[in-house]
């Protein structure tokens, strides 16, 4: 069923764009947002996906501050149900990055395949204050090496979009990354390119650590929710506001 906050559009081209559209709330991620993204990249596999925003000021805000811990702890598990998904998937996903992409929205950046980045993106991971989240820890090194990554997720401070360009966390800057994107997705697509390489790179641990910080960012969530790990599937079923309702049966594809 379509999301009222996840534009999905099918380009003649060989590619889908996915764009968050909740403006208004800087496109911050809530359950049923969230589900619906990782759903959307895991129909059609083999098609490339362009991952961008229908607001060009912002990429994706993180998780939605407004709602519950149990909630936030939830859409913290299913970030990363989407960029595993993104890393099996056999069709690559670029990141069009254009504003400010914090949190789990720079997880969903950065696990993308590519990133194409405007002048006025900014980065940023980091978590809730006072929680000790791993936020990229997984992810980072490979992109900007150890030293970098440790600098990115210990301060969480800005990086902005030619100093990303300048550590590997973008791959290229551009005055419309729109366009650009659109660009290489249609030549992956006419090429049937991504499958062998995305097994390749996949490989070699990057998985383990993902599912490690995943672990990591559970224990510290239940510390606050006092919910057990073993009880986060459950909560990543729930409606929006879902602790005082019903639970709803878990989104396709868990």
């Amino acid at each position: 069923m379509p999301h009222p906050h996840l534009v999905v559009e099918q380009s003649p081209a060989g590619y889908r764009w996915l764009r968050l559209a909740r403006p208004e709330r800087r496109n911050a991620l809530d359950v049923t947002l969230t589900a619906a993204v990782r759903d959307a990249l895991t129909e059609e596999p083999g098609v490339p996906v362009l991952l961008g925003s229908t607001d060009p000021r912002v990429f994706c805000a993180g998780a939605d501050l407004t709602v519950t811990d149990a909630e936030r702890a939830a859409i913290s598990d299913l970030v990363y149900d989407c960029c595993e998904a993104m890393i099996t998937r056999p069709g690559p996903v670029i990141a069009v990055i254009t504003g400010a992409a914090v949190g789990g929205g720079a997880q969903l950046a950065a696990a993308s395949d590519l990133r194409i980045a405007g002048p006025d993106a900014r980065l940023r991971w980091i978590g809730p204050p006072g929680l000790d989240l791993a936020v990229g820890a997984w992810l980072l090194p490979d992109l900007a090496g150890r030293g970098a990554a440790l600098d990115l997720v210990l301060t969480g401070r800005w990086v902005e979009a030619g100093e990303a360009l300048a550590l590997g966390l973008v791959n290229r800057v551009e005055d419309d990354p729109e366009r650009a994107a659109e660009q290489v997705a249609g030549a992956l697509a006419a090429r049937r390119a991504g499958a062998g390489v995305k097994a390749v790179m996949a490989a070699g641990g990057l998985l383990d650590r993902l599912r490690a910080e995943r672990e990591v960012n559970r224990s510290a969530w239940a510390r606050v929710t006092g919910v057990s790990p073993a009880g986060r599937e459950r909560l990543s079923g729930l409606e929006p506001g879902g602790l005082a309702g019903a639970p709803v049966p878990p989104p396709r594809g868990r």
